[in-house]
């Protein structure tokens, strides 16, 4: 039997650790920007980072913030989920989903939402029929530099 741990991520050691798993959902980032940004979100934004460990190994990373808004009220945006790509169909990716719904509900929030790339149809695949989301919007980007 796998022993199974789900554990906020604080120190900049933490952070670094789960840096491998994150880098092949952000591959557009290094080490020093992933660093720098997780550190200004969670001072700044209320970015919550946790990793699945399995026997000991960071197998499946998510990160988080609580939020309000009009549209959708209090609720929880999954900024990043990603499960390592050696340990994909194991079920660790909805383990730790679902732990973010719990930590929405203990805390008070109504919903959780996402986005997801375009191209990602195997997460759309999951998102809808696996963790029973629904696709209720699509997401703009205008780059401003």
């Amino acid at each position: 039997m796998d022993t199974l741990t789900i554990k906020e991520l604080h120190s900049t050691k933490e952070i670094l650790e789960v840096f491998p798993v994150m880098k092949q959902l952000r591959t557009h980032l290094d080490e020093k920007a992933y660093l720098d940004l997780v550190s200004e979100a969670m001072d700044k934004d209320m970015y919550r980072l946790f990793a699945l460990y399995v026997q000991g190994e960071i197998v499946a990373a998510t990160g988080f913030k609580p939020m309000i808004t009009l549209y959708y009220g209090r609720f929880v945006w999954v900024c990043d989920l990603v499960t390592d790509k050696n340990k994909r169909s194991h079920g660790y990716g909805e383990k730790l989903l679902l732990y973010v719904h719990e930590w929405a509900k203990e805390n008070g929030y109504e919903s959780v939402a996402l986005s997801s790339g375009l191209q990602r149809t195997d997460a759309h695949r999951f998102y809808e029929e696996k963790m029973d989301y629904d696709k209720v919007s699509f997401v703009f980007k205008k780059e401003l530099c």
